[in-house]
């Protein structure tokens, strides 16, 4: 849950490796690590324009790719499976509860793919017995990058904590995306001390 700003950061092509290693300092299972790396460019092709359906195809393209992918390929089709024909239980059981990661992105999938806009999918995502925080937390990452910043409710905006500190890494974040910001200058090591 924590990798979707590597695909805002990363080149395109590099955004499913990157994803991967930064899952690999945190996750030692192959399902963890290539989850986030999924993720990670599912949100690189979202923010290049790509359509959910395309980012999703071309996150399974890069997956498909490694060693040992066979448990996060069927979470992501069996979510886009289950989006078809969306269940009358707000989330499919047969998803999982999201305490693995293979899970938990599946079902971020299936509320991204079932909810008409960033608010719905959030609720529908937190909205189970299992890991909710994660799965509210990637369904927000995959909306947030599908509809905007502008899509998110403004009653939730105004009792974040700490909002001016994360808009404050937004903005660098979407600076470094467009290139008005080098992640070389001094402004970067000041700010992120460490970087």
């Amino acid at each position: 849950m924590r990798v979707a700003p590597v695909g805002l950061a990363a080149v395109r092509d590099e955004a499913f490796q990157l994803g991967c290693e930064t899952a690999a300092l945190t996750h030692g299972h192959p399902s963890g690590i290539l989850s986030a790396g999924f993720l990670a460019l599912l949100i690189a092709e979202i923010v290049a324009g790509v359509s959910l359906q395309g980012a999703i195809r071309a996150a399974k393209a890069a997956l498909i790719k490694c060693a040992n992918h066979t448990e996060v390929l069927r979470a992501v089709e069996k979510a886009e499976a289950l989006a078809l024909s969306p269940a009358t239980t707000p989330i499919p059981e047969s998803l999982g509860q999201g305490w693995v990661a293979e899970e938990a992105l599946a079902i971020a999938l299936y509320c991204a793919l079932v909810a008409p806009n960033f608010e719905e999918a959030v609720v529908l995502a937190v909205n189970h017995s299992g890991d909710s925080d994660s799965t509210g937390a990637i369904a927000g990452n995959i909306c947030g990058a599908l509809y905007g910043a502008d899509s998110i409710p403004a009653r939730w905006i105004g009792a974040v904590e700490l909002r001016e500190e994360i808009t404050a890494v937004a903005d660098d974040l979407t600076a470094l995306v467009e290139r008005k910001l080098d992640v070389d200058s001094g402004l970067v090591s000041k700010r992120y001390p460490g970087w």
